[in-house]
């Protein structure tokens, strides 16, 4: 055998064998660095294929990824951003944002952090948004109702079923729900308002404002105790003797 052809054989056997030995380790080659990396949609994924993140433009935003489907959102062809998607493949928060000045010539803005219960809605948002002239940021804690007793597709066709009733009905069922703890209460509401004010709200596990501490776009505070009808039961201001 000729030293050439014997080279040859040495090669192929060597790289038989490094192909061996890395099936064998599970040696994985480096991962693939870019500097800069221009796209319109990203899909992070399990080994096995399960869809954990969509990272997206406004063009290719996902619908509600839902136990492994999607369902169509068309409502949100207006936003860029992220879902966090959870082991089941169903939605459980994001990051949405949007803006731009309309025809009006006024700006119409946006930006939503959401992370939510399992197979119902956010507990916990932070929130900016801008129409029409008015601003308006916070923080938001809400309740959700356990999803193995109404889960949001269910909680839905429910609501379409009730908006079909007669009014006094739809109240009476609404009601029900609400003392059953099956629909969404926000519990603490901090930020800003639409007149400039700055707040904190607490409700009860009805969803019922009963404090509110408050400080006027002029500078004014107050403390005010509501009842259950959320009429103002009790103000506490600067002005309110000791």
């Amino acid at each position: 055998m000729s030293r050439t052809r014997s080279f040859l054989a040495g090669m192929t056997a060597c790289a038989t064998i490094l192909a061996a030995v890395t099936l064998l380790t599970g040696a994985k080659a480096p991962p693939t660095k870019f500097e800069e990396i221009d796209v319109g949609r990203i899909n992070i994924r399990e080994p096995d294929g399960q869809l954990r993140m969509v990272i997206s433009n406004r063009e290719q935003f996902p619908g509600t990824p839902w136990k492994g489907a999607e369902q169509p959102r068309p409502d949100r062809r207006t936003m860029a951003g992220m879902l966090f998607i959870n082991d089941e493949g169903t939605e459980n928060g994001g990051l949405i944002q949007k803006g731009a000045i309309g025809a009006d010539g006024k700006v119409n803005a946006g930006l939503s952090l959401t992370f939510d219960r399992f197979r119902t809605d956010q507990v916990l948002q932070l929130l900016h948004a801008e129409q029409d002239g008015r601003v308006r940021t916070e923080f938001a804690i809400n309740d959700e109702a356990d999803p193995l007793k109404l889960d949001l597709p269910q909680r839905k066709e429910l609501m379409r079923e009730i908006s079909t009733r007669p009014i006094e009905e739809r109240r009476a069922e609404m009601a029900k729900l609400r003392a059953e703890g099956l629909l969404p209460q926000n519990r603490v509401r901090i930020g800003t308002t639409a007149d400039r004010a700055s707040a904190l709200q607490l409700s009860d596990a009805q969803g019922r404002p009963r404090l509110l501490l408050l400080v006027t776009a002029d500078g004014k505070p107050s403390i005010q105790m509501l009842d259950d009808k959320g009429q103002v039961a009790r103000t506490i201001s600067l002005d309110t003797a000791l």
